[in-house]
């Protein structure tokens, strides 16, 4: 299977990806080569033809699989297979450049995710020191951002001169939903590909395929997430997910009063909050305890810290509030995604359009508010639930955010 079949839907991005790889492997092996002054020449004229680059910016919708896309061309950049000697692409799927680099354990290839509300300097400083190095032992040292859209303009401007002036074998994969989300300076630097929103039928096929998911389980999923690949795997296979959607689309049918617009308004929040509850209680004491006994603590959660060694706790502990915030917000986030979905589809019957209805199986739901208003109203809901997105963005408290929601939804 080779790196990019976990593209789903993205045959043009996954194309100039591996020219690009070819190219990359063309550069690495002039340059093994260049011990006299005709193989150097030979490397240079590659390098200025070359569709390789040092930084590239993947930019597309939540869902595209910017990060998998990423982290695919990371692969076939460390890739060794001989069959490249054949005329072969990189990115065969199968060699050890390829498996480690997709599984993580490459030491030449830095994923960077954060589960935190941004990306600060000190991390981006750690970065840039690290992309000064030559390859340990791969054919390049590659940098994977996953979340370049979540650093501060202080950690955008250290990045800068890092790609500004980059290291001869270092190559910066940044991903982001939009231009919009990098800094000028930095994107004006970068390769970029746009990703699209796979089809419905492409999402479907894939969770069949590879995750073995039944049919018409995964063709509810991908049509009720309209092409958001890892929310719709999540739907198919976690029934708890399920259960928080279907109590999020009786929402619409709970705002007649002041009331039930309150009540709807806490039980949202509550239900983000759970969320963030149950992952800290995955990960929060096994972070605590592993800590715990990196700093020499007794064993036993009741063990004594060693002396001068509560800063870490204390940081971990930070880091962990930090965390369950990010968890509260994105839960909250998807909620509202939801929540738009269902008006897009009244909005939809309204009009007599023909385009597809994502959430079918709340069909009467949706007839029930479509009949009993007009499209003005549904157009007017909707900007209500965008209003409270950006109201969260601006770290406005959430109950009173969706609270302003869900008495925007009742007045339509």
């Amino acid at each position: 299977m080779a790196v990019w079949d976990d593209l789903v839907g993205q045959d043009r991005v996954a194309a100039q990806l591996t020219a690009a790889a070819r190219d990359a492997d063309a550069l690495v092996t002039a340059a093994s080569e260049a011990a006299d002054t005709s193989a150097g020449e030979s490397m240079a004229a590659l390098a200025s033809s070359s569709r390789m680059t040092h930084a590239w910016l993947f930019t597309g919708p939540p869902g595209s699989g910017r990060a998998t896309a990423a982290r695919a061309f990371a692969a076939a950049l460390q890739c060794v297979s001989p069959d490249r000697a054949l005329g072969g692409a990189p990115g065969c799927g199968f060699c050890d450049g390829c498996h480690t680099a997709l599984v993580g354990t490459h030491a030449d290839v830095e994923v960077v995710r954060t589960d935190m509300l941004s990306i600060g300097v000190k991390e981006t400083r750690d970065l840039v020191r690290r992309a000064q190095l030559s390859p340990a032992g791969g054919r390049w040292q590659v940098i994977v951002m996953e979340d370049a859209d979540r650093l501060t303009e202080g950690a955008g401007n250290v990045l800068l001169k890092a790609v500004e002036e980059p290291a001869p074998r270092t190559v910066w994969l940044l991903c982001a939903p939009s231009l919009e989300d990098v800094l000028p300076t930095i994107r004006s630097r970068c390769r970029l590909l746009t990703l699209s929103t796979p089809s419905v039928d492409a999402v479907a096929d894939v969770l069949v395929r590879r995750d073995g998911i039944d049919p018409e389980l995964a063709a509810s999923a991908a049509r009720a997430t309209q092409g958001h690949i890892g929310r719709a795997r999540r739907l198919a296979t976690d029934e708890r997910a399920r259960a928080r959607r279907a109590a999020v689309l009786k929402l619409p049918l709970r705002v007649d009063d002041v009331g039930g617009c309150l009540k709807a308004a806490q039980e949202l929040i509550d239900a983000a909050a759970e969320d963030a509850k149950q992952m800290a209680e995955e990960v929060d004491a096994k972070e605590t305890e592993e800590l715990r006994a990196a700093l020499g603590a007794a064993a036993g959660t009741g063990g004594r810290l060693p002396r001068g060694t509560a800063g870490a706790m204390k940081e971990l502990q930070d880091r962990q509030k930090r965390r369950a915030t990010r968890t509260q917000r994105d839960s909250l986030d998807l909620a509202l995604t939801e929540l738009t979905g269902f008006y897009r589809d009244v909005l939809a019957l309204q009009l007599g359009s023909q385009v597809a209805l994502a959430n079918t199986d709340v069909r009467d739901a949706l007839e029930r508010i479509a009949s009993g208003s007009k499209a003005e109203r549904t157009l007017r809901r909707i900007e209500a639930i965008t209003a409270c997105r950006q109201a969260l963005d601006s770290n406005v408290a959430p109950l009173l955010a969706v609270e302003a929601m869900t008495m925007a939804l009742r007045a339509g």
